[in-house]
């Protein structure tokens, strides 16, 4: 054992290939050049493509939600609905802004949000819900929520740091529905 004053002596291993921290000059002049790709520059790749479909899946997803909570806004009864009802609006703003900000980003990224009313249930990742009971709506809410924040936090890893003004978009909605699954959460253990 060393004696507590002793300095422990540690060796630096150095790699035995050490890359060099340096700029690519190349994508740096072609973001020169180009303008009309606004803040497109070469660094987005060959990930662009991918991150506006998924964006796209996501929109869908949103807009899913949307309708769900708006109905279940409209169609809760009980003597719990009325907060509940109104609760349910506040999230469908909510996923309805939500919405708005990932077809801005598409745009964004020169795509096109796909608004498409004939495949929104295909390609949302959350189901639509129609129950009639206040319980069943609730559970189909934290379920969606569940299923978003899942599917955002895989998207989030997929992008990593391909892309990072997605993916500061996609941590600030996951944050909500974080918050919505909660919420949801203590609807139904007060029940």
């Amino acid at each position: 054992m060393a004696a507590k004053n002793e300095t422990a002596v540690v060796n630096r291993l150095e790699p035995a290939e050490h890359a060099t921290l340096a700029l690519n000059e190349a994508a740096i002049d072609a973001s020169r050049r180009n303008l009309a790709q606004g803040a497109m520059t070469p660094h987005y790749g060959p990930w662009k493509k991918d991150v506006i479909q998924l964006l796209n899946d996501s929109l869908a997803t949103e807009l899913v939600c949307v309708l769900r909570y708006k109905r279940h806004h409209f169609t809760a009864q009980g003597l719990a609905s009325p907060k509940i009802a109104e609760e349910f609006l506040v999230h469908a703003n909510e996923e309805s802004g939500h919405a708005d900000r990932l077809a801005r980003r598409i745009v964004q990224l020169g795509g096109e949000p796909d608004f498409s009313p004939d495949s929104l249930s295909q390609r949302s990742h959350a189901a639509y819900d129609d129950s009639p009971d206040l319980k069943a709506m609730i559970k189909a809410n934290l379920v969606a929520e569940r299923v978003a924040i899942e599917t955002y936090s895989q998207i989030i890893s997929l992008i990593g740091d391909k892309d990072s003004t997605t993916r500061r978009l996609l941590e600030d909605i996951l944050s909500d529905e974080q918050e919505h699954a909660e919420e949801l959460k203590g609807w139904l253990a007060s029940d």
